[in-house]
């Protein structure tokens, strides 16, 4: 039986976290032939507790699309431009990320592999509901990869 993960989750939110997984992901792909999905994942319950007095419009959603859609972009350029790796794909998707990397996004995209960062950018979420990452670990339908912050690992730097 072959343990090769050739299909990789990479969610990604913006933190230092989650772009050195994405690195990682990028490494390990290389050496394995795989396949990455990179995905970020619109939290829209946000705007249920936060936002109940604000309206919402479909203009505020098509940024929040347009703004992940160029940091998606951003990420898959940097994997060419520092490693010439091109099999990415990648996705937006809106509701709870942690039902949507743990269960969802699998059954679509078949990924045997979520590699992900430690710790997000929503630290209220995490001392309130637990991390996604926590929760990921725990129920995902995949291994998970929990990539740690390292002192002797830099950050990914945007170009």
């Amino acid at each position: 039986m072959s343990t090769k993960k050739n299909n990789i989750l990479v969610p990604v939110d913006g933190s230092d976290s989650a772009e050195r997984s994405f690195d990682k992901a990028v490494k390990i792909a290389l050496s394995e032939g795989a396949h990455i999905d990179i995905l970020n994942v619109i939290d829209t319950r946000q705007f249920l507790g936060e936002m109940q007095d604000t309206v919402i419009t479909s203009d505020t959603f098509y940024q929040m699309t347009q703004d992940a859609a160029e940091y998606l972009k951003s990420l898959k350029t940097w994997a060419h431009d520092n490693f010439d790796f091109d099999d990415i794909d990648y996705h937006i998707r809106y509701g709870s990320p942690k039902a949507i990397i743990s269960y969802d996004f699998i059954k679509d995209h078949h990924n045997n592999l979520i590699i992900m960062g430690a710790t997000g950018l929503n630290r209220v979420e995490r001392m309130l509901m637990g991390s996604v990452t926590e929760y990921v670990n725990q129920h995902a339908l995949a291994d998970v990869l929990i990539v740690r912050t390292d002192i002797n690992n830099q950050p990914l730097k945007q170009k």
